[in-house]
């Protein structure tokens, strides 16, 4: 059993073994607004579903490309009745070899569940996808399906003076998720759906990439600059010179 897994079977564990007076009380911390709704990261570059002022989606499973954003970012949104979509585009430094930078889109959507110790667990409906480009690894660009189910140790919601209602993640390990900032009380996602034909394999979180590889072959050609399709290894330059320009941008 590798690391990652030992942690989040423990979260689990611990999780489900907590006494009733450790537990956490859904209250005012949880409820200044519904989770309901759409979020993003501050750069609010990425979104769920079709972004209303591009009219582009960042995710299209029907041929597993991307729209590549201008940014970095995450975007969340939840519906009141157990439904979630998440997009996520990312790089990751090495501190060690600076020039092994690792950067991904990925997404996913499925049903999640709020739990009375105070977590949110993500059941992937078994559709998700990421493109992976890793500057030092063995295949330098790949795409792969991406069905982790995801647990979230707790989460709050604030008020931020500026920007509204802020809402936080801490990953299972207790490590916090950049804030999401809500753009919208309606949740803004892809249908609720099956939206590819794939046969599914779940993975365990590693809170990045799926352990659980199985590349999707692609033939079609696509663009990578910002704002139009990415997802065929053969064209996604403009992937390649942003991580080799070792150009990190903050969430």
């Amino acid at each position: 059993m590798r690391p990652w897994q030992v942690a989040s079977a423990l979260s689990l564990l611990l999780s489900a073994s907590l006494p009733a007076a450790a537990q956490i009380v859904f209250d005012s911390i949880h409820n200044v607004t519904s989770i309901t709704g759409t979020w993003t990261s501050q750069s609010r570059t990425v979104l769920t579903g079709i972004d209303p002022n591009t009219g582009l989606a960042f995710a299209y499973p029907s041929n597993t490309s991307f729209t590549y954003p201008s940014c970095t970012g995450y975007g969340y949104a939840f519906t009141d009745d157990g439904w979630y979509e998440v997009a996520r585009y990312r790089f990751t430094s090495n501190a060690t070899e600076p020039s092994c930078i690792i950067g991904a889109l990925n997404w996913a959507h499925g049903h999640y569940e709020l739990d009375s110790n105070g977590s949110i667990v993500f059941n992937p409906l078994g559709d998700g996808y990421q493109l992976v480009q890793d500057a030092c690894g063995a295949r330098s660009i790949f795409l792969e399906d991406f069905n982790e189910t995801e647990l979230y140790e707790s989460w709050r919601i604030y008020e931020d003076a500026t920007d509204g209602p802020k809402l936080h993640l801490f990953s299972y390990d207790g490590s916090p998720i950049n804030p999401l900032y809500q753009v919208s009380t309606e949740p803004n996602m892809l249908p609720l759906q099956m939206l590819r034909n794939v046969t599914t394999e779940f993975t365990s979180q590693d809170g990045f990439v799926n352990t659980g590889k199985r590349e999707i072959k692609r033939s079609e050609p696509q663009t990578g600059a910002a704002g139009s399709r990415v997802g065929d290894v053969t064209s996604i330059s403009m992937l390649l010179s942003v991580i080799a320009g070792g150009l990190l941008v903050t969430l």
